[in-house]
C-alpha cells in the first residue's frame, strides 16, 4: 500500500471497523448444488446478486477517500472483500503481490478563479503532477505561448501560476521550463476542442503542479491576466513505488492441464470508485464463482481479479510474465470482462477473428480459438433474441498479455462501451441515446453505484455465466473453424475502445 501520512491518520481509527464491515459484507454462499449447466447457472446469477457485491465495493470506496485505485487502502480493502467471497465459496485462493511505479491523485485537482469573479473551474489534473496548494497571480510566458524553451519564461513569471498553450513539445517540458523559471504552478490549455487529459510523463519528478483545461477556458483566462487574474491550484498526489496484489482463485476439481480462466480488473482510477469500470466485471465473476461453488467442472476453472490495470495492465502482465512455458500451455483460454453495465450500453463482443476489425485497424492478432469464443458469445445473445456488435480486439484490457506474441492464448470477452459515442444505428438496435457516450461517467467520480444499468448487467452476466460454465466442461469448440462475420460486424465503430492510452503527452 502507498505510504501517505494523511491517509494513515484517517485510517488508524477506522481500520478495525472497516475490516469488520468488509467481512460482514460478504454475502453467504447460497448456490444451487445443481448449477452445472448454462440454463441453471444463468438462472442463479442475477443482477440483484451482483449488485450486492457492487454495493460492498461502493461502501469500501466511500470509507477510503472515494477511490479503489491500486496502491490505496480502497484497493486493499477490495481485495480483502473479494477474497472473503471466494474463500466462502470453496475456492483455493492466493494473492500475488508486486511492486510498480505509479501515480495516484488523492482526489481531483482543484482550479479556482479567486478574482475577478470567483469560481470553480473545470480542469483535469495532469498525471505525474506534483502536489501543491498555491494561490497566486496568473501570468503568460514572456516568449512563445507554448513555453517549449527556457527563454519563453522571464522575471514576470516568478511566483505566478503561468498559463501555457498546448503544442510543439511535451507537457513535461513545458512544466519543467516553468518550474525552473520560478513559476508556482502551471495551467496548460488545449489548442483544439475538448478537454485536455494529459500526462507530464512518468519521469517527471519535480515538486510542481500542472493541470489541463479546454482551449476556450484557457483563452478566457489569458484575456483576464491584464485585469489582475488570481488563481488557485490544488493537487494532492503520490508518485513512486506502490505495492498491489492480484487475486487468483481456482476450483477444487477439474483437469489442471486444461485451465479455463476468467478475469476482470478490480482496481478503479484515482478519480472515483470505479463501479462500472470495473466493479461490474469483478462483481459478475464473484457472483458466478459463488453460484458455481458446488459444480464439479471437468476442466480446472481459475478466476482472476487483476490489480493496476488502470496503470497499464500491470497486474495481468506480471501474472503472465511469471508463468512458466509449461504453465502457459495449460491455459486453454482466457475470458476478459471489463465494463459490462454501461448506462447507455451496447452488447459488444471482442472481435477475436479480426473479421470486422482487421489487424492494423486498431486490432491485435487473435490467437487461434479466439474467433470461436467470439462466436459463442454472439450465438448466446442470438439464442435470447438479443443483438450484438463487435468491438476491436485491441488488447487494451487484461487480455492483452494473454494474446501477446509468444503467449498466444485464445481469448475473448464482452464490453458495453466507455467514452465512445453511441451511433444512431446502435440506438435503433439497442435503445438508449444516440450522440451520447456509452458511459458519461467513464474515469470520473460519478462512476458510482448509480452509474450501473441493471438490464445491461443482467444480459451480460448471463452471457458471461454461459461462457464460463460451457468451457468448464468442454473446450473442444475452440478448435472449430469460424468463418465470416458475426452479427452486425462492422455496422459501428466498435463502441469506443476502453483505451488506457487516452492521456496525451503533448
Amino acid at each position: 500500500m502507498v505510504s501517505r501520512k494523511a491517509w494513515q491518520r484517517s485510517m488508524v481509527a477506522t481500520a478495525t471497523a472497516v475490516l469488520v464491515g468488509v467481512a460482514a459484507a460478504a454475502p453467504a454462499a447460497h448456490a444451487d448444488p445443481n448449477n452445472n449447466n448454462s440454463r441453471k447457472l444463468r438462472a442463479a446469477v442475477t443482477a440483484d446478486g451482483i449488485t450486492k457485491h457492487l454495493t460492498a465495493l461502493q461502501r469500501i470506496a466511500d470509507e477510503n477517500g472515494g477511490t479503489r485505485v491500486a496502491g490505496s487502502a480502497g484497493y486493499d480493502r477490495s481485495v480483502d472483500y473479494a477474497e472473503g467471497v471466494l474463500r466462502s465459496a470453496g475456492y483455493h485462493v492466493s494473492r500475488q503481490p508486486f511492486e510498480y511505479q505509479t501515480f495516484i491523485s488523492y482526489g481531483p485537482g482543484l482550479l479556482q478563479r479567486v478574482s475577478p469573479s470567483p469560481a470553480d473551474l473545470t480542469n483535469v489534473l495532469m498525471s505525474y503532477s506534483g502536489s501543491a496548494d498555491v494561490t497566486a497571480r496568473a501570468s503568460v510566458p514572456t516568449g512563445s505561448a507554448t513555453g517549449c524553451t527556457a527563454g519563453d519564461f522571464g522575471p514576470g513569471n516568478v511566483g505566478t501560476i503561468v498559463l501555457i498553450s498546448r503544442g510543439d513539445c511535451p507537457f513535461g517540458d513545458k512544466a519543467t521550463n516553468a518550474y525552473r523559471a520560478g513559476a508556482a504552478a502551471a495551467v496548460i490549455y488545449n489548442n483544439t476542442t475538448g478537454d485536455l487529459n494529459g500526462t507530464l510523463g512518468d519521469t517527471f519528478a519535480l515538486d510542481f503542479a500542472a493541470t489541463g483545461v479546454t482551449q476556450a477556458l484557457g483563452q478566457q483566462l489569458v484575456a483576464q491576466v491584464s485585469s489582475g487574474l488570481t488563481l488557485r491550484v490544488k493537487a494532492d498526489t503520490f508518485r513512486g513505488t506502490a505495492t498491489a496484489e492480484n487475486l487468483i482463485a481456482e476450483s477444487d476439481s477439474g483437469d489442471p492441464n486444461n485451465v479455463v480462466m476468467a478475469g476482470a480488473h478490480l482496481d478503479s482510477v484515482s478519480a472515483g470508485p470505479g463501479i462500472n469500470d470495473n466493479g461490474s466485471g469483478s462483481a459478475s465473476l464473484l457472483e458466478i464463482a459463488t453460484q458455481m461453488r458446488k459444480v464439479k467442472p471437468k476442466n480446472k476453472v481459475r478466476f482472476a481479479l487483476w490489480a493496476a490495470e488502470e496503470s497499464g495492465l500491470i497486474g495481468s502482465e506480471y501474472y503472465v510474465d511469471n508463468l512458466s512455458a509449461a504453465e502457459r500451455k495449460k491455459i486453454a483460454l482466457y475470458l476478459n470482462f471489463d465494463m459490462v453495465a454501461s448506462p447507455n450500453y451496447v452488447r459488444f463482443v471482442y472481435d477475436g477473428d479480426n473479421s470486422a476489425f482487421p489487424v492494423g485497424t486498431g486490432s491485435a492478432h487473435g490467437p487461434a480459438g479466439s474467433g470461436a469464443i467470439e462466436q459463442l458469445f454472439h450465438d448466446q445473445f442470438a439464442s435470447q433474441g438479443l443483438a450484438s456488435r463487435e468491438t476491436p480486439f485491441s488488447g487494451r484490457s487484461d487480455y492483452g498479455p494473454f494474446i501477446a506474441a509468444g503467449v498466444d492464448i485464445p481469448s475473448g470477452g464482452l464490453f458495453t462501451g466507455a467514452e465512445g459515442v453511441k451511433t444512431a444505428d446502435e440506438a435503433a438496435v439497442f435503445g438508449g441515446t444516440a450522440g451520447m457516450p456509452y458511459d458519461s461517467c467513464y474515469h470520473q467520480a460519478c462512476d458510482t453505484i448509480n452509474n450501473i444499468n441493471k438490464q445491461a448487467l443482467e444480459e451480460m452476466s448471463d452471457a458471461i455465466a454461459h461462457a464460463v460454465i460451457t468451457y468448464a466442461f468442454d473446450t473442444s469448440s475452440l478448435r472449430a473453424p469460424v468463418q465470416g462475420k458475426g452479427p452486425g460486424a462492422g455496422d459501428s465503430g466498435g463502441g469506443g475502445l476502453h483505451d488506457h492510452d487516452h492521456e496525451v503527452t503533448q
